[in-house]
């Protein structure tokens, strides 16, 4: 533990000596819904923390909704007095904050690998979910990619606007996948891939997606799921932040335009023994048919962490690349897994389901716990898709459907905690009801 502080002490000072201009640092952890919380620590406070003493929140905090609201969850949030959490530092993640106005730093913080961690908190159940793989010999190997939208930094009367291009002045309202729209957006685009290098993200692959206006970022490959799920999370808060000092809005809401693609999270995962074989291609890759299985059973039960939202289910069919039912195939991007060719060594699946604003540390736990769960049960997959174009299961399309598909799954609260799976249903079935409270205009155009 003294070594920890050490690491942590030393790591603070060097980034006091790197950046004096730096008065305060923002402490962050992401809640429930994918939004960060936290305090705005003075830098000299931050040595102290480092050093040992205690840093805490309040342990609701992980419980916000959408809007920032506390729901009750059993006896959480109104009948437990909102105690206090303790929270450590994630070591390696201080780095300056680029896009705000004054000089600025900030640093992950976590329950987990603290005396009494949150059960609910999303990164200590993935946390969780890790650590029993290891136990098991499984050590998973993660990449993320995200989409997301550049839109106008106005709104017009509340609903978002196409993108200027900086060189015509005119509005970039073609969807198309021209390598131009990379070269006219370079100045923001690679202010953000620099920027995210500053954080310690490994940016790799850029795109043009299909949607005006739409992009793909690719990050590296990782041992370390903790670390990738950081890395997206992180991403998204430094891309929206240099995008309004551009002049534009970055947005991965699931689907901002009924007529285009939605924005999906694309996980890569591999999984390795201690001796770095790959173990789904063992065996003439029967281990990587049982992992598709488990994926593809426990899938339906996950919606609500894959679509965390209304607008996430409008992502799923009527436009390309995004599924209406559990599936699989190989080099098939019309599939929820598909299975990237490649050679043994590098042999993976990539899930494709969840959407660019769900919570990257409990999707990724998601697919964990079905891909732990095929290799134990021993199952064989239905028929890819390059086998039957009209193999699948049906998931729900629906919140509150899918809340009740989630909630009492035996695996799922096995492998990601009963409580966390109770307290998230709640969450959500609560933030779903929240946000049928408004009585919108095309009620009044149809009924009135």
């Amino acid at each position: 533990m003294k070594s920890h502080s050490s690491t942590l002490l030393a790591e603070v000072r060097t980034f006091r000596q790197n950046h004096p201009d730096v008065r305060y640092v923002d402490l962050i952890a992401l809640d429930i819904p994918g939004h960060f919380y936290g305090k705005r620590y003075p830098v000299d406070m931050l040595e102290k923390v480092a050093a040992g003493s205690p840093l805490k929140l309040p342990q609701n905090a992980v419980l916000l909704g959408a809007q920032g609201g506390l729901f009750k969850i059993g006896d959480y949030c109104f009948h437990d007095g909102d105690p206090d959490a303790n929270r450590r530092l994630v070591p390696g993640t201080l780095k300056p904050v680029s896009w705000e106005a004054q000089p600025l730093g900030q640093m992950l913080i976590t329950s987990d690998g603290t005396e009494a961690p949150i059960e609910f908190e999303p990164r200590e159940v993935l946390a969780k979910v890790l650590e029993r793989l290891h136990h098991k010999g499984i050590h998973p190997v993660v990449a993320f990619e995200l989409e997301f939208y550049l839109f106008d930094k106005k709104l017009s009367d509340g609903l978002p606007q196409f993108a200027r291009d900086p060189l015509s002045d005119d509005a970039d309202d073609q969807p198309n996948l021209h390598i131009e729209r990379l070269s006219r957006f370079a100045p923001v685009l690679d202010d953000m891939v620099e920027t995210a290098k500053a954080q310690g993200i490994d940016i790799t692959v850029i795109t043009a997606e299909l949607g005006p206006g739409q992009f793909e970022i690719n990050f590296g490959h990782l041992e370390d799921g903790l670390r990738a799920a950081d890395w997206a999370a992180l991403f998204c808060r430094s891309t929206r932040g240099v995008a309004l000092k551009h002049g534009y809005r970055a947005s991965f809401m699931a689907k901002p335009y009924l007529q285009h693609p939605g924005s999906g999270m694309h996980v890569h995962v591999s999984l390795y023994d201690a001796a770095g074989n790959n173990l789904l291609a063992a065996h003439q890759q029967q281990p990587l048919r049982h992992a598709v299985a488990g994926c593809l059973e426990l899938l339906p039960h996950c919606m609500p962490i894959f679509s965390p939202n209304h607008n996430a289910f409008r992502r799923l069919g009527g436009t390309v690349n995004a599924a209406t039912r559990a599936c699989w195939g190989y080099e098939d991007r019309d599939a929820c897994v598909r299975i990237p060719e490649s050679d043994p060594r590098n042999l993976r699946i990539e899930h494709r389901l969840a959407s660019a604003d769900a919570n990257p540390y409990l999707v990724l736990a998601a697919i964990l716990v079905g891909l732990e769960h095929g290799l134990e049960a021993a199952k064989e997959p239905l028929a890819p898709l390059n086998e039957d174009r009209n193999s699948g299961t049906d998931f729900p399309l629906e919140m509150l459907e899918a809340v009740r598909a989630m909630q009492h799954q035996p695996a799922l609260r096995e492998g990601l905690g009963a409580e966390f799976v109770d307290v998230y249903c709640e969450n959500k079935r609560q933030d779903h009801l929240a946000f049928q409270q408004e009585i919108h205009a095309r009620e009044y155009r149809w009924y009135l």
